[in-house]
């Protein structure tokens, strides 16, 4: 007779607990290593900083998916403003579950934690950035009722850029 599957439970990272502070960092990292994150791990200045960074930035939400003591998903979303809505927003800024952990309905679990603090902030909307040819990203978002952004389908989707700024070290 098999075992039933273990719960997988989400919960808001504390980052002042050893043990969420690695599983944000580890998890992370693994999201970096993948094709889909840049096949790159983090350097270690961010290893190192990254857990007291964000636990001193307001806005920022970190959750945490584990079965029994086993972290298995990370969802990292921050507090931004919507100047059309006058109202706040909710970005996903990353999410990640391990590659054995997937087509469980983790990440479903954590968009939708994630929504529900959305919704607590009185936020009009939750965002987030998916690379065009992350398809099965692309499907559970879709599942969870993301969909491209447009203001006016003669003026097309929205497209995420950026301009990395080097650091100057005065």
């Amino acid at each position: 007779m098999s075992q039933p599957a273990a719960i997988v439970e989400v919960t808001a990272a504390d980052l002042s607990l050893l043990s969420h502070r690695q599983a944000l960092v580890s998890l992370l990292n693994v999201y970096a290593q993948d094709p889909m994150g840049g096949g790159q791990p983090l350097a270690d200045e961010v290893l190192r900083h990254l857990p007291d960074a964000l636990a001193h930035r307001p806005g920022a939400h970190v959750l945490l998916a584990h079965q029994g003591e086993v972290f298995v998903g990370l969802l990292i979303a921050m507090e931004g403003f919507s100047t059309f809505a006058c109202k706040p927003l909710l970005n996903v800024h990353d999410i990640v579950v391990l590659p054995d952990f997937r087509q469980r309905g983790i990440a479903a679990r954590l968009l939708a934690r994630a929504e529900l603090i959305a919704r607590q902030l009185g936020c009009c909307k939750l965002t987030l950035e998916v690379l065009e040819n992350n398809l099965g990203a692309q499907a559970s978002y879709r599942k969870a009722g993301f969909a491209p952004y447009q203001l006016d389908p003669q003026a097309g989707r929205a497209l995420f850029w950026q301009k990395p700024l080097a650091l100057s070290h005065a």
